[in-house]
């Protein structure tokens, strides 16, 4: 069976690739296994030597991946090589600290000898979303390949040539053949993966409904899950905010690959004191964002990545209005080939609107007008998601305060836009998911935590 990449930027096809079929998937998975098998004993010094290594291929062939994810997303070409160069970072740091990470914990007990250590599990199946073709695969697979695991991709149907290319860096950097193996593969061919007996655990990126439907069937097998889902990500903005630099701040956050992030701002909620003020220079902002081609190194919106997500976006926008919000910008489709959307701004959003209750996965904020703090970090709160969420006070011990025990999220920011960082742990609660990336708590989710006691 073949499968069509097309350009969302212009409508015609890029390339075909042929996927797997049954047999040829359980061979890559014997062979991945046969691989983790030798790797599992590897010195980490040895590990690290590959992945720096991995990290000079990827800033080597920064342009050259950059546009290969223009042509297959649409992500503009200046923010396709920002993405390398942040892979090539997430490689090094887990290069010069997985040992530290991973070292064995001593422990006092009653024992004459009593430590905690770290031990690989096997192959890691790896379910992955478009957004981000490089970075979601590398913020997994660099931890995971430093801790003696091995990695299967199973990337979206849509980014198949930045799969292979993946695939491409971790052999080019030395890691041993089918260690890290990309499955071309349809969606129903997941469930039997997951139950091969050598794959040991799945990580997913994505939509709430795929990763129920991921973590049903690893809890059928008793295999460890970790999901990072959708989001709804709040943005608070109070009376004493810096009102040019949050709503630049906000504009930005929600802009982030053409509004296509599951950590992009989606509701901006402004205490009625500074609405207007807020609001006037919020679209401002927005309206700095201007369609045009991806391969262009000044382009900061390109298309969405298909047209049929462009459309469900518009739909929901449209189903907001119809239920009372009010378009104050954008809201159109433009009038050319490809998955293109204006930058939009939907006000008087409230409960039941698409613009307060999903999450809207494309250039489209929702503004939202409360009477005070209190109230402010209760609309916050509401929602079924719990990804991001942001405070914007010059009162830095108030922000601090609000992040850390007011909003309820898995990242809270303080007068800053939501974004991952190798050096801190990422991840949700509640419908975006469980478990944790990056930091020396996401190289810990696919090891064995074995204790040792000696008497």
């Amino acid at each position: 069976m073949e499968v069509e990449v097309i350009n969302p930027a212009t409508n015609e096809k890029v390339n075909e690739y042929t996927l797997l079929n049954d047999g040829e998937v359980s061979e890559r998975i014997a062979s991945c296994f046969d691989a983790w098998t030798r790797w599992t004993k590897s010195a980490m010094q040895d590990r690290s030597d590959r992945m720096n290594k991995a990290a000079d291929i990827l800033r080597e062939r920064k342009e050259k991946y950059a546009r290969l994810m223009t042509q297959e997303m649409g992500k503009p070409l200046s923010a396709g090589i920002s993405e390398v160069e942040k892979c090539a970072w997430v490689c090094e740091y887990y290069a010069s600290k997985a040992g530290e990470f991973l070292d064995e914990i001593i422990i006092d007990s009653d024992a004459s000898e009593s430590f905690v250590t770290f031990q690989p599990l096997g192959p890691v199946l790896a379910v992955m979303p478009w957004n981000f073709p490089f970075w979601q695969v590398f913020r997994f697979a660099a931890p995971a390949l430093m801790a003696g695991n091995a990695g299967l991709l199973k990337h979206a149907s849509n980014v198949p040539g930045c799969a292979l290319a993946i695939e491409e860096v971790f052999r080019d950097a030395g890691f041993p053949e089918r260690l890290f193996s990309t499955l071309l593969i349809k969606s129903s061919q997941v469930e039997s993966v997951i139950r091969n007996d050598k794959v040991k655990a799945v990580t997913l990126t994505g939509s709430t409904p795929a990763g129920k439907a991921v973590a049903s069937v690893a809890g059928e097998e008793l295999k460890k899950t970790v999901l990072e889902l959708g989001g709804s990500d709040p943005y608070v903005i109070l009376a004493d905010a810096e009102i040019s630099k949050a709503a630049e701040t906000c504009a930005a956050s929600r802009m982030i690959n053409s509004g296509q992030s599951c950590i992009a701002a989606k509701r901006f909620i402004v205490v009625e004191e500074v609405y207007e003020a807020f609001l006037e220079s919020f679209v401002r902002e927005m309206q700095k964002y201007k369609p045009a081609d991806p391969m262009d190194p000044e382009t900061s919106l390109g298309p969405m990545a298909r047209i049929d997500l462009r459309d469900e976006l518009h739909n929901q926008v449209l189903k907001s209005i119809e239920k009372g919000a009010k378009c104050v910008l954008g809201g159109t489709i433009p009038e050319k080939q490809g998955a293109w959307y204006f930058p939009t701004v939907l006000v008087d959003v409230s409960g039941g609107m698409p613009a307060y209750d999903e999450e809207l996965f494309g250039p489209v904020a929702s503004v939202i007008k409360v009477k005070n703090e209190k109230e402010a970090i209760f609309v916050a709160n509401d929602t079924d998601f719990g990804l991001g969420a942001a405070v914007f006070t010059q009162d830095i011990k108030k922000g601090r305060e609000i992040a850390a025990n007011g909003l309820e999220a898995g990242c809270c920011f303080v007068n800053e836009f939501v974004k991952s960082d190798p050096r801190l742990p990422f991840g949700g609660i509640g419908q975006s998911g469980y478990g944790r990336e990056l930091s020396y708590f996401g190289i810990r989710e696919f090891v064995n935590i074995k204790t040792v006691y000696v008497a």
